[in-house]
């Protein structure tokens, strides 16, 4: 054994313990630990240490055993740093204790347990050898129970049997010292091997072995499907029904107990490893309308009869809007984490949800006209907009992107027309969410004539009261605004929904950087207990023809395997971060012997879509926009983000280019091309594009004297502020309490927002903004580009402490 660790080691690839012990040492020295180390890596060009992500470090003190060491690690790590950098940046700090981390010890695991799944009646073998510098001993354990007679490094069952699937671990002794290998999960799958058919190797490629099959159901009966592979690594697993992946199915087997008809449609299996990705067969799910009660089978309008005390959906539909890449307004980021986080809670109360990020007017007009096409008696319809907006005379307006500066109301959308239409449909509940300020337009002088219907299912949630503004949290990663930060975490309460929403706004209320700015307004008619958990009960008469084009519309393009006359062989896969953002990724399978190099790229788009080519084909989603969805996408591929496929007018054509360099051949590299066509994917069958088809929400917003009719210009008074922090900390507003720093800057503020001139930056200077400018020298209000994710701390106490220490505001 050498005296010291591998120096071409990354960092990130160093063992946990020693990690942990080293993140420990550096954490607890105010004078040789992290910040030091932190400034050490900064005069280093080649990591880039900067004072952003300082900032990013030193906020870990927030989160539950979070460690400011381990982030600045994780950062060198993933910029290339390795084991022998950082053991000269440690001597130069001087800190022999964090260097001695760095030691080997006298006992290492040099090879770990590796998770596998097998079938019964073969060979199971777990390995796990280390070195010491005393003889060394094997014990495995299966959970907390040892296995018996299990003394050498291989842990081997022949045959395996489906009693031994589970978790195990091996503990190694070396004298006075051991240690525990990393848990090892064994899946036994019980296949019975038809003559002729056999299963030989672990390593490589997936094996599938259980396929699902189609089932035909009864209301209320019980769903299990079923699928298998077979390989090592353990095989990983997420179900989809019609091309959307269910929330928490990530099993072999997919259990669903009192199905309804909701529940109809086609279920696959995407079964993936580390380096490779693949698909079930698509199976049918029947759902019959009758249902079992007291063993008697009964139509489901015998059903709603026979349950009076049980509220139903005859179906549940939502429209997710966020605008924040505005053309002629301040920019937000808050809407597109909103609507991504909104996204996956409505999905698993079982909503047909519609995600839309930067819709132009025309756009977002025709995107509500599709979301009314699918509602009908009983339905339960929720609109929610993250973006900017007004109020005018109790009427809301939604900004598209493309609004003019100073814009007309007319180029707005009113949410009252839109509540006007989904009336006119019979809908069973209206929920309306409004993330947007509400301040009064001066410039908007129209008479509103909107008459509304009463009914007693109609609830509107604003994110703040009227005549203020709404505010988004903004760090150096992604948040949530005010509203959805607290609303996600009670969006799945089985309680009625306006019961949701007063527990949302107590917690609001006890928010102190927001307290006495913004505050969750209420107004309901619901006169029933209706819930967003609701359980779906077609009607018999209910025409599915728009339900089915509105599934159709978030089905992602078959992966695909393209194999090129060299010989490599090249897989395209897809995925949604939004219903109109698509993500392609392409990873190399099989490249020939005699080839050096190898990489596939995607190129080619429409115009219509105006990609950027120097964010195409990127190694790391991150680095081509993808943050929210990254963690599930397959690693090691070239990454592009096709965003606004709403604009798409004919079907996706693109193409795959294959480059390569042969290890014989000492030229430039050769090229090989292919053209693929996806059709429209996902939102892009809609086509949105198209001015204003149907004309029923132009018609109604438009009526003369409503509020969204009016010649006057809007100087766009709808500012959502950002509560901002970040490393531009000063010590001033330290001595002064939460609610009287709240207030002293706020105060500031109110004299700027809807004004303009060297007042504004004056007040803001002396709130110790920071202001950004373009190249060309001048003032810009738009943020930098976002930053990679981290995990916000879900502590509220402590999350509003570091805002109010750390406060800044800046005018959205």
């Amino acid at each position: 054994m050498s005296d010291s660790l591998d120096r071409s080691t990354k960092i990130n690839l160093l063992k946990e313990p020693v990690v942990k012990k080293l993140c420990e040492v550096l954490d607890k020295n105010s004078n040789k630990g992290w910040r030091k180390l932190g400034e050490i890596v900064g005069t280093d060009r080649r990591f880039k240490i900067s004072s952003d992500d300082m900032e990013t470090c030193s906020l870990q003190v927030l989160q539950v055993e979070g460690s400011p060491s381990y982030m600045l690690l994780r950062l060198m790590g993933e910029r290339g740093c390795t084991t022998g950098h950082l053991m000269d940046y440690l001597q130069t700090l001087g800190n022999s204790e964090a260097l001695q981390c760095l030691k080997p010890s006298a006992l290492q695991i040099l090879i770990q347990p590796q998770s596998v799944a097998v079938i019964s009646g073969h060979n199971l073998r777990l390995s796990c050898h280390a070195v010491g510098k005393s003889p060394v001993q094997y014990q495995w354990f299966k959970s907390k129970e040892e296995v018996p007679n299990s003394f050498s490094p291989d842990l081997v069952r022949s045959p395996v049997h489906v009693k031994d699937a589970g978790f195990y671990i091996c503990r190694v002794n070396c004298g006075d010292t051991f240690e525990f290998s990393q848990w090892a999960q064994v899946d036994v799958l019980n296949v019975a091997v038809s003559h002729g058919q056999s299963y030989h190797s672990l390593e490589g490629r997936l094996k599938l072995v259980i396929q699902p099959q189609s089932q035909e159901l009864n209301i209320g009966e019980t769903l299990q499907l079923e699928c298998g592979a077979v390989g090592r690594p353990i095989p990983r697993y997420q179900w989809h029904r019609n091309g959307v992946p269910i929330p928490n199915a990530t099993k072999r087997k997919l259990m669903i107990a009192h199905v309804m008809q909701e529940h109809h449609g086609r279920y696959r299996c995407e079964i993936s490893s580390s380096t490779e990705r693949m698909w079930t067969n698509e199976v049918d799910v029947v759902i019959d309308d009758v249902y079992a009660i007291g063993g008697v089978l009964g139509s489901s309008e015998f059903l709603l009869n026979s349950l009076p005390e049980q509220l139903y959906a005859t179906d549940k539909v939502a429209l997710l809007i966020g605008n924040l890449s505005y053309k002629n307004h301040p920019q937000l980021k808050a809407p597109m984490v909103d609507v991504y986080d909104l996204t996956n809670l409505l999905r698993q109360l079982n909503f047909k949800v519609v995600s839309l990020l930067d819709l132009t007017e025309s756009e977002m007009r025709n995107a509500v006209d599709e979301f009314l096409l699918l509602l009908h008696k009983g339905v339960y319809g929720l609109l929610y907009y993250a973006g900017h907006g007004y109020e005018n005379y109790g009427n809301s307006f939604m900004v598209p992107v493309d609004a003019p500066n100073p814009y007309r109301s007319a180029n707005c959308l009113c949410v009252q027309s839109i509540l006007k239409l989904m009336q006119e449909k019979e809908t069973g509940l209206n929920v309306f969410l409004l993330d947007m300020c509400r301040k009064r337009n001066i410039h908007d002088d129209s008479t509103p004539n909107i008459v509304l219907r009463v009914t007693a299912n109609i609830v509107f949630g604003y994110a703040t009261c009227q005549d203020a503004e709404a505010f988004e949290l903004s760090s150096s990663g992604f948040t949530n605004g005010v509203f959805v930060k607290f609303l996600k975490k009670r969006l799945l309460d089985d309680e009625k929904i306006t019961v949701v929403l007063d527990r949302v706004a107590e917690d609001m209320g006890q928010f102190d950087a927001t307290k006495g700015k913004q505050a969750l307004e209420i107004r309901s008619s619901l006169s029933e207990r209706r819930s967003l958990t609701d359980p779906i009960l077609p009607s018999d008469s209910t025409d599915h023809s728009h339900s089915r084009q509105w599934a159709k519309a978030h089905e992602l393009p078959e992966t695909m395997c393209l194999n090129f006359d060299c010989g490599a062989q090249i897989k395209l896969g897809f995925a949604a971060e939004f219903s109109n953002v698509l993500v392609i990724y392409t990873h190399i399978i099989k490249k020939p012997e005699d080839m050096s190099f190898c990489q596939a790229h995607v190129t080619d788009f429409s115009q219509d879509l105006d990609v950027d080519p120097k964010e195409m084909n990127r190694e790391t989603p991150e680095e081509t926009g993808i943050y929210l969805l990254s963690s599930s996408l397959p690693q090691h591929c070239l990454y592009t983000r096709l965003s606004s496929l709403q604009k798409l007018r004919e079907e996706l054509v693109f193409t795959v280019c294959l480059q390569g360099t042969f290890t014989a051949m000492d030229e430039d590299p050769v090229h090989w091309t292919k053209s693929i066509s996806i059709g429209k994917p996902l939102i892009a069958r809609l086509d949105l594009h198209r001015a204003m088809r149907r004309n029923s929400c132009l018609q109604t917003c438009m009526m003369p004297h409503s509020p969204s009719y009016s010649p006057c210009h809007s100087p766009g008074p709808e500012h959502r502020l950002h509560l901002h922090y970040g490393p531009h900390q000063t010590q001033d507003y330290s001595r002064l309490s939460p609610q009287h720093h709240c207030l002293d800057v706020y105060e500031r503020l109110q004299g700027a927002v809807g004004g303009c001139g060297d007042s504004y930056y004056e007040n803001l200077s002396q709130c110790h903004y920071e202001p950004t400018y373009d190249s060309g020298g001048v003032l810009s209000s738009s943020p930098g580009r976002f930053s990679i994710p981290i995990e916000a701390s879900d502590d509220i106490n402590e999350l509003q402490t570091v805002f109010i220490n750390s406060l800044q505001l800046q005018q959205q």
